[in-house]
């Protein structure tokens, strides 16, 4: 088998970033925050708490996201929280909303959710006694489809409502890029007595999100994919204010109210929603990195206009994708065996958000890490999944049509090195 030639004149040509759903791009606000509160901290000290030179005091700094964060979730201010990780914070509320008994016992989600979350079910659910293999009941697309039909999860939901605990499905599936229908979910679920939270790691910042309204119990998120806060950066939830008064089953001093807080009293008492559930105080570097780059949300307009354009540009991908000689209609992708690839990504713009997730064929792992490897000289930087995928990701806020035509173009011409070098 021959090796992927790449031309020596591309590889030093400018980079075309399709991967802001797995790390979204530094904010130039970002970087210019971090750097004040180096300066601050070197100049302030621990005083950096109370007395800030640029107004952030350091013991208030996560309230300053609260009110991005509402708007862009659809949220009361009171309503989320700016803490801890994706994963801790599953944890935390899932110790607060997974209250199992003999009869109702069993969590619903997605097959192949990210393993954060799969192995968070599990360990909880063993916790409590259960074993995972009867507990977890994981929804799985029809033969030969790769995303799960609507009308299936809510059939689950309507035949096994009774023995379900809690619904907890991924807003955008991080694998496919489908956008569930979060406030039908949401409906059917509590309809049956169910608990439903949402994993929005691939949705916020991302697609519209309405979790008031849609009287969502909790969800969760990080912020380094679409709200670009960098690697490994903070994360928040969501609390429903109709679940005011939860009792807070894991305290931390950072949850105790503001007003006496230092005076370190020995009883806690908790801030009114969901930041009562902050536990320790938050690393004010993540804090105002994450900062910089909502305050361009809010600057932007917030999720509408975004959406509006992300829209446009996934859709203008997607026509390009299938002006390709090589792309191949998803129903015909089990079958291919020549050098190809499919979108499994839902073609309804409702039903996904700015990712479009490629399939490279024939299925098996031996074409797309070649794509990817010849993809990424060229500067065309995507992400890949195991053993086929490349999910390519057109962010409203920095990439343009361009940037996608260039994408496309150099897609051809990998493909037909790769099919070349296996003639």
């Amino acid at each position: 088998m021959k090796a992927v030639k790449v031309k020596d004149e591309l590889q030093d040509g400018p980079c075309t970033y399709l991967a802001g759903n797995s790390l979204g791009l530094m904010a130039k606000r970002s970087q210019t925050l971090v750097n004040e509160e180096m300066l601050t901290w070197a100049t302030r000290g621990v005083e950096g708490h109370f007395d800030h030179p640029f107004g952030r005091e350091w013991v208030t700094i996560a309230d300053k996201t609260h009110p991005i964060f509402a708007d862009l979730v659809g949220a009361k201010e009171s309503e989320v929280a700016c803490m801890g990780t994706l994963t801790a914070n599953l944890h935390l509320l899932l110790n607060t909303f997974y209250k199992p008994t003999k009869d109702r016992f069993k969590i619903l989600c997605e097959i192949k959710a990210f393993p954060s979350d799969q192995y968070a079910f599990a360990s909880q659910v063993t916790a409590h006694g259960y074993s995972p293999s009867e507990s977890i009941i994981e929804m799985a697309p029809r033969e030969g489809e790769f995303t799960i039909r609507e009308e299936d999860i809510l059939d689950t939901i309507r035949k096994e409502g009774q023995s379900i605990a809690l619904v907890l499905f991924s807003g955008v599936q991080y694998y496919t890029g489908q956008f569930f229908p979060i406030e039908r979910i949401t409906q059917a679920a509590q309809a049956q007595g169910c608990v439903c939270g949402w994993d929005l790691a691939h949705a916020v910042g991302n697609v519209p999100l309405s979790l008031h309204d849609w009287n969502v119990d909790f969800a969760v998120w990080c912020t380094y994919k679409y709200l670009n806060s960098g690697p490994g950066g903070i994360g928040g939830l969501f609390i429903h204010s109709k679940w005011d008064g939860q009792p807070i089953r894991h305290a931390g001093w950072w949850g105790h109210d503001q007003a006496t807080r230092f005076a370190m009293p020995h009883q806690f008492k908790a801030i009114p929603g969901a930041q009562g559930f902050q536990q320790s105080n938050p690393s004010v570097l993540a804090v105002v990195s994450l900062l910089g780059s909502l305050e361009v949300f809010r600057d932007a307009g917030g999720m509408q206009p975004l959406r509006e354009r992300s829209l446009k540009l996934t859709g203008y991908l997607e026509a390009s994708l299938k002006q390709s000689p090589y792309w191949v209609p998803p129903e015909q992708a089990a079958q291919h065996s020549e050098i190809g690839f499919s979108i499994i990504t839902p073609s309804d713009p409702s039903a996904r958000g700015s990712q479009l997730s490629l399939v490279f064929l024939p299925l098996g792992g031996s074409v797309m890490p070649a794509v990817q490897e010849g993809l990424g000289h060229r500067g065309v930087i995507g992400d890949s999944r195991k053993p086929d995928v490349i999910r390519l990701a057109p962010s409203a806020l920095y990439n343009n049509w361009d940037e996608i035509d260039l994408a496309v173009r150099n897609l051809d011409e990998v493909l037909s090195e790769v099919k070349e070098s296996r003639i």
